[in-house]
């Protein structure tokens, strides 16, 4: 099979190959590593590449299937990780400059997990510094570019993981999320981005920003692949103390029904959160992926939400005031070296006093009842996942039917409100703007309702082709 042919596989169908021992881990391995090669100049997805390291992982993965030892769909297949999980042996550098030579001991949960798996790790991918920021701009080491135009955004933080999927650079990325960091440059870069219910997946060896918002997600070309890295990842781990203590179970149930998974979902639509400040090319896109929803059976209509604006700013706080916590000797003692947008933006909170922290956190623990409730009366909300297509690299504000807002607000302001209230959230391929530009549904669910996540976003994804496109380059 040609090296472009394996680059374009899912990962059932690539793993399948890889079983049957029709392709070899080596033979996929240098297929995506060459993949890199041809893209990665003009793209920028990458911090740390590992190509020694992946050739060697793929060798003993072809060597295991060769003695009848297939570990499963991840043996031999090709994965990046955001480069703020540690990984032993190899530098993390958490898009920092002060952490530029940083070489953990020990591997991050994320890569314990895909090691057990038998994954073959690429590289660490490009982040905004500490994972501070909705753009994929880095001062340190240069912006990841979007592969549908490399003059605009990829998103972030987690930016390089959703090039890197989009590019097929990676069958797979992992990301974390605390504002909508996976979800984010999976809109932008017109891939899958799952963020999973707070503490589904362990974030120990994980650089942190905020230890009550931090989730940690797998970015993929679809939902039958997030939902097998779900199966990869998923899982309690004593060393977070976030991590939740669920019962395993097999993600992937119920996606064999298919289109017919979305019949009789009740899908709570997102109209009151500023309409007003949704591009129109993204609003027509998510308009056209209701109308294909109700085609599958469900019923989608308005949803009563309390007021998610509030939701935000209660998030806000709560980020700024434990990122300035967990980074206050590093901004105070070698601040300089940082970018200085986010050194300010980490050093602001340490100006929010004890009493407006604990506000917010009441704020948010209120709202989130309140979300909850509306999601006794729906399955599942529905909105676009970003309010903007990608902006421009240079580009610092974008005007919006008549209103300029920063891009950082039309990127962060939907995907954001989730992360403060720990809840599940997808985000899928729904379509172009007239310029070519990829537009995301976010798709949000209770707690731990990830199995009708999965089953409604697939249902979604096989009955339309956005997510079966990819950029040309």
């Amino acid at each position: 099979m040609a090296s472009d042919e394996l680059t374009l596989l899912p990962v059932p169908r690539l793993s399948a190959l890889i079983e049957r021992r029709e392709v070899s881990p080596v033979e996929v391995t240098e297929a995506y590593l060459r993949r890199i090669d041809e893209t990665e100049p003009r793209l920028n997805a990458f911090i740390t590449r590992m190509d020694d390291q992946a050739l060697a992982s793929a060798r003993q993965a072809e060597a295991e299937v060769i003695r009848g030892g297939y570990r499963g769909p991840f043996h031999g297949v090709p994965v990046g990780l955001k480069d703020l999980f540690r990984t032993k042996g190899v530098r993390t550098t958490s898009g920092s400059a002060i952490d530029r030579e940083f070489v953990p001991d020990e591997d991050s949960a994320v890569a314990e997990r895909f090691a057990a798996a038998g994954a073959v790790v690429v590289g660490k991918l490009h982040m905004t510094e500490m994972a501070f920021d909705g753009t994929s701009l880095n001062r340190h080491y240069g912006p990841a570019r979007n592969p549908w135009d490399p003059e605009r955004m990829a998103g972030g933080s987690s930016s390089g993981s959703g090039v890197a999927v989009a590019a097929r650079q990676a069958a797979l990325t992992v990301g974390t999320d605390t504002g909508g960091s996976v979800r984010v440059p999976a809109a932008l870069c017109g891939v899958t981005g799952l963020k999973p219910t707070f503490g589904l997946i362990s974030r120990y060896g994980a650089t942190p920003l905020s230890w009550s918002m931090d989730h940690v997600g797998p970015l993929s070309r679809s939902v039958l692949d997030s939902a097998l890295a779900l199966n990869a990842l998923a899982g309690h781990d004593s060393r977070d103390p976030a991590s939740l203590r669920v019962a395993p179970r097999d993600y992937t149930n119920g996606l064999e029904r298919g289109a017919e998974g979305a019949a009789g979902t009740r899908v709570g639509v997102v109209e009151s959160f500023g309409w007003d400040l949704t591009e129109p090319g993204v609003r027509a896109a998510f308009e056209a992926a209701m109308t294909q929803l109700r085609t599958l059976g469900a019923d989608a209509k308005p949803a009563a939400t309390p007021d998610l604006a509030l939701v935000n700013a209660a998030g806000s706080v709560v980020q700024t005031a434990e990122a300035a916590a967990l980074h206050r000797e590093r901004v105070l003692s070698r601040g300089r070296e940082m970018d200085q947008a986010i050194r300010r933006r980490i050093e602001s909170g340490l100006f929010i006093p004890a009493e407006a922290y604990l506000h917010a956190q009441r704020v948010r623990a209120m709202l989130r009842r309140e979300l909850l409730s509306t999601l006794e009366e729906v399955d599942i909300l529905a909105s676009p996942t970003t309010a903007i297509a990608a902006p421009r690299l240079d580009q610092q504000r974008v005007t919006i039917q008549g209103r300029e807002v920063h891009i950082r607000e039309g990127l962060l302001r939907i995907t954001r409100v989730f992360s403060a209230v720990g809840l599940p959230a997808i985000s899928v391929p729904c379509g172009f703007t007239e310029d070519v530009l990829p537009v995301g549904l976010q798709l949000v669910g209770k707690p731990l309702s990830e199995p009708l996540l999965l089953r409604v976003a697939h249902a979604y994804q096989v009955s339309t082709e956005w997510h079966t496109r990819f950029p040309d380059v």
